[in-house]
Protein backbone atom coordinates (compact mmCIF):
# COMPACT_ATOMS: atom_id res chain seq x y z
CA UNK A 1 0.00 0.00 0.00
CA UNK A 2 1.13 3.49 -0.70
CA UNK A 3 -0.41 6.89 -0.24
CA UNK A 4 -1.11 9.49 2.35
CA UNK A 5 -3.97 7.92 4.26
CA UNK A 6 -6.16 9.84 6.64
CA UNK A 7 -6.63 7.90 9.88
CA UNK A 8 -8.35 10.34 12.22
CA UNK A 9 -9.81 10.04 15.67
CA UNK A 10 -13.59 9.80 15.24
CA UNK A 11 -15.44 12.13 17.60
CA UNK A 12 -18.82 13.68 18.22
CA UNK A 13 -19.66 17.27 19.02
CA UNK A 14 -23.21 18.11 20.06
CA UNK A 15 -25.09 21.31 20.65
CA UNK A 16 -28.18 20.95 22.84
CA UNK A 17 -30.84 23.56 22.05
CA UNK A 18 -32.85 25.09 24.88
CA UNK A 19 -36.56 24.34 24.79
CA UNK A 20 -37.27 27.81 23.34
CA UNK A 21 -34.52 27.25 20.70
CA UNK A 22 -32.72 30.53 21.60
CA UNK A 23 -29.79 29.09 23.56
CA UNK A 24 -27.40 26.17 23.48
CA UNK A 25 -25.83 24.18 26.32
CA UNK A 26 -22.08 24.65 26.40
CA UNK A 27 -19.24 23.62 28.67
CA UNK A 28 -16.60 26.10 29.81
CA UNK A 29 -13.57 23.84 30.06
CA UNK A 30 -11.75 25.00 33.18
CA UNK A 31 -11.37 22.00 35.49
CA UNK A 32 -8.37 20.04 34.15
CA UNK A 33 -5.04 21.81 33.75
CA UNK A 34 -3.94 19.25 31.13
CA UNK A 35 -7.03 19.80 28.95
CA UNK A 36 -6.12 20.85 25.38
CA UNK A 37 -9.35 22.87 25.44
CA UNK A 38 -8.56 24.64 28.73
CA UNK A 39 -10.36 27.98 29.01
CA UNK A 40 -12.46 27.44 25.92
CA UNK A 41 -16.21 26.98 25.50
CA UNK A 42 -17.41 24.03 23.50
CA UNK A 43 -20.35 21.81 22.81
CA UNK A 44 -20.55 18.39 24.41
CA UNK A 45 -19.04 15.25 22.98
CA UNK A 46 -15.98 13.10 22.71
CA UNK A 47 -14.37 10.13 21.05
CA UNK A 48 -16.52 7.45 19.48
CA UNK A 49 -15.92 4.13 21.20
CA UNK A 50 -14.96 1.01 19.29
CA UNK A 51 -18.31 -0.73 19.95
CA UNK A 52 -20.69 2.08 18.89
CA UNK A 53 -21.82 4.07 15.88
CA UNK A 54 -21.54 7.87 15.86
CA UNK A 55 -25.20 8.46 16.77
CA UNK A 56 -24.96 6.15 19.78
CA UNK A 57 -21.67 7.82 20.71
CA UNK A 58 -23.34 11.24 20.66
CA UNK A 59 -26.26 10.05 22.77
CA UNK A 60 -23.85 8.49 25.29
CA UNK A 61 -21.67 11.61 25.49
CA UNK A 62 -24.68 13.89 26.06
CA UNK A 63 -25.90 11.61 28.85
CA UNK A 64 -22.45 11.36 30.48
CA UNK A 65 -21.57 15.06 30.21
CA UNK A 66 -24.95 16.67 30.88
CA UNK A 67 -27.27 14.09 32.43
CA UNK A 68 -29.77 14.60 29.61
CA UNK A 69 -31.44 11.79 27.66
CA UNK A 70 -31.55 12.58 23.94
CA UNK A 71 -34.93 12.05 22.25
CA UNK A 72 -34.28 13.91 18.98
CA UNK A 73 -31.16 15.03 17.15
CA UNK A 74 -29.89 15.65 13.64
CA UNK A 75 -26.49 15.34 12.05
CA UNK A 76 -25.65 18.88 10.94
CA UNK A 77 -22.35 17.98 9.35
CA UNK A 78 -18.80 16.75 9.60
CA UNK A 79 -15.48 18.52 9.97
CA UNK A 80 -12.12 16.99 9.17
CA UNK A 81 -9.41 18.67 11.24
CA UNK A 82 -5.81 17.78 10.44
CA UNK A 83 -2.92 18.75 12.69
CA UNK A 84 -5.35 19.99 15.34
CA UNK A 85 -4.45 21.25 18.79
CA UNK A 86 -1.21 21.06 20.74
CA UNK A 87 -0.85 17.36 19.90
CA UNK A 88 -1.40 18.08 16.17
CA UNK A 89 -3.65 15.07 15.72
CA UNK A 90 -6.18 14.41 12.98
CA UNK A 91 -9.86 14.37 13.97
CA UNK A 92 -13.07 13.64 12.11
CA UNK A 93 -15.92 15.33 13.97
CA UNK A 94 -19.58 14.49 13.55
CA UNK A 95 -21.53 17.61 14.50
CA UNK A 96 -25.04 17.16 15.91
CA UNK A 97 -27.86 19.47 16.90
CA UNK A 98 -29.90 18.03 19.77
CA UNK A 99 -33.41 19.46 19.72
CA UNK A 100 -35.19 16.97 21.97
CA UNK A 101 -34.20 15.67 25.39
CA UNK A 102 -35.52 14.65 28.79
CA UNK A 103 -34.23 15.85 32.13
CA UNK A 104 -32.39 18.89 33.40
CA UNK A 105 -28.68 19.38 32.73
CA UNK A 106 -25.97 19.20 35.33
CA UNK A 107 -24.44 22.52 36.40
CA UNK A 108 -20.97 21.07 35.82
CA UNK A 109 -19.13 17.95 34.74
CA UNK A 110 -15.54 16.73 35.03
CA UNK A 111 -14.40 19.18 32.33
CA UNK A 112 -16.02 22.41 33.56
CA UNK A 113 -19.21 24.34 34.15
CA UNK A 114 -22.28 23.94 31.95
CA UNK A 115 -24.42 26.91 31.01
CA UNK A 116 -27.04 27.98 28.49
CA UNK A 117 -25.54 30.48 26.04
CA UNK A 118 -27.66 32.53 23.66
CA UNK A 119 -26.85 31.45 20.10
CA UNK A 120 -26.22 35.09 19.18
CA UNK A 121 -23.57 35.32 21.95
CA UNK A 122 -21.55 32.28 20.85
CA UNK A 123 -19.14 34.28 18.62
CA UNK A 124 -18.13 36.37 21.68
CA UNK A 125 -16.93 33.35 23.68
CA UNK A 126 -13.35 32.11 23.93
CA UNK A 127 -13.36 29.15 21.54
CA UNK A 128 -11.06 27.51 19.04
CA UNK A 129 -10.44 30.01 16.26
CA UNK A 130 -11.71 27.55 13.65
CA UNK A 131 -15.08 27.15 15.36
CA UNK A 132 -16.16 30.45 13.82
CA UNK A 133 -16.10 28.81 10.38
CA UNK A 134 -18.48 25.93 11.04
CA UNK A 135 -20.62 27.10 13.98
CA UNK A 136 -22.96 29.27 11.84
CA UNK A 137 -23.70 26.18 9.72
CA UNK A 138 -24.87 24.26 12.79
CA UNK A 139 -27.67 26.75 13.45
CA UNK A 140 -28.54 28.09 9.98
CA UNK A 141 -31.58 25.87 9.39
CA UNK A 142 -30.34 24.58 6.02
CA UNK A 143 -31.41 20.91 6.01
CA UNK A 144 -28.38 19.80 3.98
CA UNK A 145 -25.47 18.51 6.07
CA UNK A 146 -22.17 20.33 5.64
CA UNK A 147 -18.81 18.61 5.22
CA UNK A 148 -15.81 20.74 6.06
CA UNK A 149 -12.05 20.38 5.86
CA UNK A 150 -9.93 22.51 8.18
CA UNK A 151 -6.20 21.83 8.33
CA UNK A 152 -4.36 23.41 11.24
CA UNK A 153 -0.80 24.73 11.04
CA UNK A 154 1.05 26.26 13.98
CA UNK A 155 -2.08 26.05 16.12
CA UNK A 156 -4.27 28.00 13.70
CA UNK A 157 -6.64 27.11 10.86
CA UNK A 158 -4.74 27.25 7.58
CA UNK A 159 -7.73 26.72 5.30
CA UNK A 160 -11.48 26.10 5.33
CA UNK A 161 -13.31 24.28 2.59
CA UNK A 162 -16.90 23.20 2.92
CA UNK A 163 -19.31 21.26 0.72
CA UNK A 164 -23.06 21.09 1.08
CA UNK A 165 -25.11 18.99 -1.30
Amino acid sequence: MSGNYYMPIAATLGFVLSRDKSSVLMVHRTFRSTDENLGKYNGLGGKVERNENVADGMIREIREESGLTVTSMSLRGTVSWTGFGPSQRDWLGFIFLIDGYEGEPYSENEEGTLSWVRISDIPKLPMWEGDAFFMPLVFDGDPRPFHGFMPYENGRPADWRVTRL
